[in-house]
């Protein structure tokens, strides 16, 4: 098998997450592709996920990638195994495999790991066709992407290839973001304000996510900016005017307003009490649209989804 990342990166760490349907890809076993439930409930014509109803992504033609396994925090509501992912100041240490390789690789795998739905009776067709043929990049499986050094080409070949991408990242990588160019740039911003965001993300990054925000505003105009908010229940769905100051730098055009999810390895850290109903992610969003108009930035509730907890927020059209 060819040489790990990283020390810290273990056989049985691998084993784990191959037994929970990650797919590595590479030579070096960084990155990886997974296929989602909501891929095969489109592929039977059963419905699509949040992300389709909101920027009409469709979620058979979508592949969920991660160039980079590796995470720079270890947030308390990550589903991911943190200890065996977590890198401090060893990145260099990487060996990173090239862009060009990785969106063969990823491609690939996604026509293999779709190919077994191709016999079932449940399985449309025209929609399997379709599968085959991805459309959608979506770059936040596993991990921080813009860990990746060649993030930016990694894009450029997709988008080269008529896919549209869509990052999520964490924010710790300013300098990453301001050469990055998706179709849509998701930043989580998980806490309003430095003490919150420790506690919840048990790093320390609050002013590299300051100057991301501010990176986000510069882009507007250039692609699509979103600014997440995962909401851990007697956590962090507090002060919403502290979120509103930090929303107004970045001056997103949407903002997802979400429900931390009782899955994986966060089990292992919150209790299921932790996971917010929707009625209260519903509440916490009017609340900090409230205080964005307050600022004069007007937001309003564009879509939800109850089955995802999730509320978005869109700009309108008279803001600044």
């Amino acid at each position: 098998m060819a040489m790990r990342a990283t020390s810290k990166f273990t056989e049985g760490t691998l084993s784990t997450l191959e037994r929970q349907g990650y797919h590595f890809v590479g030579t070096h076993l960084h990155s990886a592709v997974k296929t989602c439930l909501w891929l095969r409930k489109s592929l039977r014509g059963e419905g699509n996920c949040y992300k389709g109803k909101f920027y009409g992504i469709r979620a058979h033609r979508c592949i969920q990638m991660t160039p980079s396994i590796f995470c720079n925090q270890r947030c308390v509501h990550c589903w991911r195994p943190l200890e065996a992912f977590t890198v401090d100041h060893d990145e260099a240490a990487v060996i990173w495999d090239p862009p060009d390789e990785l969106v063969e690789a990823c491609l690939q795998e996604q026509q293999r790991l779709i190919s077994g739905f191709k016999g079932s009776a449940k399985t449309s067709s025209e929609l399997f066709e379709e599968a085959m043929m991805p459309k959608h990049v979506a770059i936040s499986l596993i991990g921080e992407p813009t860990l990746y050094p060649h993030l930016k080409e990694l894009i450029e070949q997709f988008k080269a290839r008529g896919m549209t991408t869509f990052v999520v990242t964490n924010g710790t990588k300013p300098e990453m973001i301001r050469s990055i160019r998706p179709f849509q740039l998701y930043l989580s911003l998980n806490a309003p304000d430095e003490t919150a965001y420790r506690e919840t993300a048990h790093a320390h990054f609050w002013e590299k996510i300051q100057d991301s925000l501010d990176v986000l505003h510069q882009l507007k105009g250039q692609t699509r900016r979103v600014i997440r908010i995962t909401c851990i229940a007697g956590m962090n769905m507090l002060n919403p005017a502290g979120y509103a100051a930090l929303v107004d730098r970045a001056s997103p055009d949407f903002i997802e307003v979400k429900a931390y999810m009782h899955l994986g390895y966060s089990r292992k850290r919150l209790t299921r009490a932790a996971m917010p109903l929707h009625a209260h992610v519903s509440a916490f969003a009017a609340a900090l649209a409230d205080e964005l108009a307050a600022l004069g930035y007007p937001y309003t509730v564009a879509d939800e989804s109850e089955i995802s907890r999730v509320v978005l927020l869109a700009a309108r059209p008279q803001n600044r």
